[in-house]
């Protein structure tokens, strides 16, 4: 039986990242950690995009455009929808991960989905460093396992 190895190797990746800007405090940990990482696992800072958008449901739109310029190898999202007192805190964490998630199988392109959904502002506070880190070794991997099934 062939396996194929995990590879977190992100030389040479092209990466581009959709940032919300509402909720900024923890977008912007979510993209100090995410970036952090990326360069860690040998992504160049010259190879990374930063795109950044009003809210969560704008996310998908702009990952959309990106997937079809061909200029990247894979993409990552972030933001935070924090519940408030309204149903609309279910009509934006759905709908924004339903657009990210019909994107990524649509455009055949990787995207990490490091759009944190969380019940208070501590709850994203505790969770932007991991969850940035994270997206950034999926999007490096799963862009790796892609190639490598070519």
């Amino acid at each position: 039986m062939k396996e194929i190895e995990k590879n977190l190797n992100g030389a040479g990746m092209r990466i581009g990242i959709v940032q919300s800007r509402f909720n900024p405090v923890i977008c912007e940990g979510l993209l100090a950690a995410c970036r952090a990482q990326l360069v860690q696992q040998g992504v160049s800072e010259a190879d990374i995009t930063l795109a950044s958008v009003p809210g969560a449901l704008e996310i998908p739109l702009v990952l959309q455009r990106m997937a079809q310029s061909g200029k990247f190898d894979a993409l990552i999202a972030l933001g935070a929808v924090i519940r408030g007192d309204t149903y609309h805190f279910e009509i934006v964490a759905n709908e924004s991960a339903r657009g990210v998630s019909e994107v990524q199988l649509h455009g055949g392109l990787p995207i990490a989905n490091a759009i944190l959904t969380t019940n208070v502002d501590e709850q994203a506070e505790e969770r932007m460093n991991t969850k940035g880190t994270e997206a950034a070794l999926v999007a490096i991997e799963m862009a790796n396992l892609l190639k490598e099934l070519a």
